[in-house]
């Protein structure tokens, strides 16, 4: 045979095995989104778990908290009310409802919401509160309950901080907000509603009463998660310590959690049921035994806690992928300029810089987002409570659900032209008035 119709012939065949070879390719890439192989049910199907075992986590689980909410603190003592069985008068729904606890409209019973809409529920009573923890429709709060409907002992979850509602039913109470920080919730104050508080009085060092003023310092939608392992109650100009509540939403892809980067989302789940909820666990974190930096820490064991049986653990996984899957919610539609908007883009990329460290679409550093207070221009006293003594880049979506109590880590300012100002003085960006209008149009709508 010729060399050359032998070479024609290899070639040919080569051709057609290389267009087999990509068809088959094309075929495959064609099919993935609908992958249907074993394996690939088996990754769908432990998604779908784990979406809901995260989500009855973060809404009912208290890992055990109750034995310290409860038994140890007598909360819900003040609850119930002495008419109930337990002390003082009680904490009625409207009560509540004023220190920001919130109502899942969906947990009432079908009797109980035609009583409310026909106004036959007294909302002055603490047996009507609870009649709503009966139903487990307070956010974020479950009553252990005996035989004959006295309350026992009382536990709290992830959404009591990190959940609200739509108010679709009335003022605090309609449909769960998962994720949203609850910025009307008074932690200090519904604390300091306690019989109690001896725990904190002796790892503080300070009588009752001390204990009660500084919660109380804290106001709606404020929480100190360092107070027990520094004992600080107080940062600059004397302002309270207090930080105002992150959001929960929108963390897929962000490395660090908190104002401060203390570590990752999981990191941050276990501190806080461990340490902050004193829910049953298992938390490591040698950091905390420099007993010059966190003395209370050192003291209370916070740096390699072994409380069994742990309650915990073993729900961190599943916790920390229905936050993940958590997306951050749109604006309302009219909260924001669109065509202003679209032009503050250009100057978010451009002369403000913002992007620098606001990566789109993250809108946070990719990697290690941290930053000393001089590279932001504020004071250094939240960053030096922390272990690596910096701020983290916070995410921007969803800030419109961050606007009561203020911006920053501490809320130091109180509208997003105050953040702006903040930088354009900071960092010499010469905006003008229209720009810094039209950039503030577009946070708003992120």
């Amino acid at each position: 045979m010729p060399r050359s119709i032998l070479t024609a012939i290899v070639v040919g065949t080569v051709v057609l095995a290389l267009a087999a070879t990509a068809t088959h390719r094309e075929a495959a890439l064609a099919q993935a989104p609908g992958a249907s192989g074993p394996f690939d049910s088996t990754i769908t199907q432990h998604a779908q778990k784990m979406l809901e075992e995260g989500r009855r986590i973060f809404r009912y689980d208290t890992f055990g908290d109750e034995a310290f909410w409860g038994d140890q603190l007598k909360l819900h003592q003040a609850i119930v009310g002495q008419k109930l069985g337990g002390v003082g008068a009680g904490l009625s729904p409207k009560a509540a409802l004023s220190l920001g606890l919130k109502v899942d409209a969906d947990a009432l019973p079908a009797d109980l919401v035609a009583q409310i809409k026909a106004g036959k529920v007294d909302m002055t009573d603490p047996a009507s509160t609870v009649a709503l923890l009966k139903a487990n429709a307070v956010v974020g709060v479950t009553a252990f309950l005996n035989a004959d409907g006295s309350a026992r002992s009382v536990g709290i979850q992830c959404a009591l901080c990190h959940s609200t509602v739509d108010d679709s039913f009335a003022p605090g109470i309609g449909r769960r907000l998962d994720g949203w920080p609850n910025r009307d919730l008074n932690v200090g104050e519904i604390v300091a509603l306690a019989p109690t508080l001896k725990p904190f009085a002796d790892l503080l060092g300070v009588d009752d009463a001390a204990v009660r003023k500084v919660l109380r310092t804290w106001g709606p939608g404020r929480y100190d998660a360092e107070l027990v392992q520094d004992g600080k109650t107080t940062g600059p100009n004397g302002r309270s310590a207090a930080t105002v509540l992150p959001a929960a939403f929108g963390l897929a892809g962000v490395n660090l959690h908190t104002y401060t980067g203390w570590g990752s989302v999981t990191y941050w789940n276990a501190y806080v049921a461990n340490t902050q909820m004193h829910g049953k666990g298992t938390f490591f974190d040698p950091r905390l035994n420099d007993k010059t930096r966190f003395p209370l820490a050192a003291k209370a064991g916070h740096a390699n806690v072994r409380d069994p049986p742990d309650l915990i653990t073993s729900k961190l996984a599943a916790l920390h992928f229905y936050q993940l899957a958590i997306p951050a919610p749109t604006p309302p539609a009219g909260s924001f300029n669109a065509q202003a908007a679209q032009r503050g883009e250009a100057v978010f990329g451009g002369q403000a810089r913002c992007g620098t460290c606001h990566v789109p679409p993250l809108f946070t550093e990719p990697g290690w987002p941290m930053h000393t207070a001089k590279e932001i221009g504020i004071d250094e006293f939240q960053a030096d409570r922390s272990p690596d003594r910096q701020y983290r880049t916070t995410p921007l979506r969803g800030l419109f659900t961050r606007q009561k109590g203020g911006f920053y880590h501490d809320g130091r300012f109180a509208t997003l032209d105050a953040v702006v100002n903040h930088y354009d003085q900071h960092f010499n960006l010469k905006l003008t008035a229209d720009q810094k209008r039209d950039l503030i149009e577009y946070l708003k709508s992120l």
